[in-house]
């Protein structure tokens, strides 16, 4: 429904086994844990949508995308990639 391509859903999945690794998915709402992944993957991938277009396909609110998303590129290592991505896309 987010019109995103196979190589951003890899991202994606490949985020979310990093994230349980890391136990970082642990407590959290598994709809919001993913919408995260998908918006990070979709950035990575140069097929960025808003966190608001993210959210209502996926039936979660933008700052549970948002805090989920700050956790996940925190405890990944990837902030500093992931910001740069954001700031180009603006």
């Amino acid at each position: 429904m987010l019109g995103l391509s196979d190589k951003v859903q890899a991202k994606a999945t490949e985020i979310l086994k990093n994230a349980s690794k890391f136990d970082i998915v642990s407590g959290k709402g598994p709809t919001g844990v993913a919408a995260a992944a998908l918006y990070i993957a979709a950035v990575l991938n140069d097929e960025k949508r808003t966190q608001r277009e993210v959210a209502e396909i996926v039936g979660v609110t933008e700052v549970t995308i948002r805090n989920r998303y700050k956790e996940i590129i925190e405890k990944l290592g990837i902030e500093e990639e992931v910001e740069r991505k954001v700031k180009e896309e603006e």
